[in-house]
């Protein structure tokens, strides 16, 4: 998992901006499955900072929750604040509260609360776009010293090459480690916004990824026999354990045994890639997202984990 290791462009965040984001958070919608909508897009790269937080709670007190672990973590999630605040800082509009039959009484509040929000972003903001413009300037520069990117046809049969090396190893440990890193460059081809694994206080996740707008967690195996009816228990418990709308992807080399598939055959929080799969990708018979896009929906339609790419072009 990417993360922001501060930086010298910024100054620290003063409390009263942090006060000010919680006031803001709390009033600018009236529902909060659209609170949470609105923080899951600026926090994706960063998903322990929701994980296990109750959005039946008051909005003030997931409000609470959230800025005091940004504010906990501020040397690594200082960027992703700041977008944050400035993302808040520039609603002009509420319309949850407009259509609110006392807006009268809440509208009011959330302009209040913005504005003052964005008394405390003005330096930020400044200092993000000449980052920005920095940035923009270095990747201009480097890509026209390196040229064109290779083909996208190249760094596949690179990655195909990578995961016959992994094949051979002997030491499953290190290929097991080996193997997150070999998925985080697979999903990065395919532009589907990769985190690397990361550690919460009571579970490691393997990665995580970006589809359909959709946020998953994965888990990643390379086992004899398959992932079986225990990981498969502990993996589902994990996703559940990020909320209702949470999605997991099992990438399991030698498949799953036949108890998991079973167990997951008719309501499944997860879909599952193995060996087969990823070879159909790097032979070029199908891209990677098109072949989730198949997976989900039929889970969607029939609760079923496993629909391997053998199945689907029978």
């Amino acid at each position: 998992m990417a993360a922001d290791r501060g930086d010298r462009n910024y100054k620290r965040i003063s409390g009263s901006a942090y006060q000010a984001l919680r006031s803001a958070l709390a009033l600018v919608y009236w529902y909060k499955p659209s609170l949470e909508r609105h923080l899951r897009a600026p926090l994706r790269d960063h998903p322990e900072v929701l994980a296990g937080i109750d959005f039946k709670l008051k909005k003030r007190e997931i409000a609470d929750s959230v800025v005091d672990r940004l504010i906990d973590g501020e040397s690594r999630y200082q960027r992703t604040t700041v977008a944050l605040m400035l993302e808040v800082a520039e609603m002009d509009s509420f319309p949850e509260l407009e259509q609110h039959e006392d807006s009268d009484k809440w509208l009011p509040r959330a302009i209040n609360a913005v504005a003052e929000l964005r008394k405390h972003t003005e330096e930020h903001g400044a200092r993000a776009k000449e980052r920005e413009e920095f940035e923009c300037a270095e990747r201009a520069s480097y890509f026209e010293k390196v040229g064109v990117q290779r083909r996208f046809s190249d760094e596949l049969a690179s990655l195909r090459a990578t995961f016959f090396e992994l094949h051979d190893m002997s030491d499953p440990h290190r290929r097991g480690k080996l193997f997150e890193g070999f998925l985080n460059n697979l999903f990065e081809l395919f532009d589907l916004d990769p985190r690397l694994g990361y550690s919460l206080e009571t579970e490691q996740i393997d990665g995580a990824f970006t589809f359909d707008t959709d946020d998953y967690i994965m888990e990643a195996k390379w086992t004899k026999t398959g992932a079986n009816r225990e990981q498969a228990d502990a993996f589902a418990a994990k996703v559940h354990g990020k909320g209702k709308n949470a999605l997991g992807l099992i990438v399991s080399v030698n498949g799953l045994t036949l108890p998991a598939r079973k167990r997951y055959s008719q309501a499944t929080p997860f879909m599952t890639l193995d060996g087969g799969d990823l070879f159909f990708v790097f032979e070029g018979r199908g891209r990677l997202d098109e072949l989730l896009r198949r997976k989900k929906r039929h889970a969607n339609e029939t609760g079923e984990c496993y629909f391997p790419a053998s199945q689907m072009f029978e």
